[in-house]
């Protein structure tokens, strides 16, 4: 279940990443959804929020790792933590009813999700590997800054193309 709510939760944020494309939504012809479930916008969304959100988890292992080896120094351990974490981003379902009723304070709300989703994290974190408050926010402090680092380095990539 856990890889199937990560794939599930990375399709809506492709969903929603697709819809703020310019070119995507301006044609709202209902024969046109084929048309539009093709399209390669789609699929390179998908890419790249698997891409970002790889990061992100590789951010926090990195740290907790750095941090704490101890704490990640078998397999299990790693799996039980990234379970914890892609079972923890269930707050990104949040994004279907965003995007279906969406209205003036959607940034507002997709914010919150974010805010959301990273509180849960840190929980997941916490809870996992019992730790005290202050190293989980800084493992996810740190994943965010891989997560910005990706993002701004794509930008760059498909600026440059």
């Amino acid at each position: 279940i856990h890889g199937k709510l990560c794939v599930f939760c990375l399709l809506c944020e492709a969903y929603l990443r697709w819809l703020q494309l310019q070119d995507s939504s301006q044609n709202t012809d209902p024969d046109d959804l084929i048309r539009y479930a093709k399209e390669w916008d789609f699929y390179r969304m998908f890419g790249i929020a698997s891409l970002e959100q790889t990061s992100f988890l590789v951010g926090i292992f990195i740290t907790l790792w750095w941090m704490r080896p101890q704490m990640l120094k078998t397999k299990s351990d790693c799996i039980l933590l990234l379970k914890a974490l892609l079972l923890s981003s269930y707050g990104k379902l949040l994004l279907i009813p965003a995007v279906i009723w969406e209205h003036d304070y959607t940034p507002l709300c997709l914010a919150f999700i974010k805010v959301f989703v990273l509180i849960s994290n840190s929980q997941a974190i916490r809870v996992t590997l019992n730790l005290n408050r202050i190293l989980p926010w800084l493992a996810i402090f740190f994943g965010l800054i891989l997560e910005n680092g990706v993002v701004c380095l794509v930008q760059k990539l498909r600026w440059d193309v």
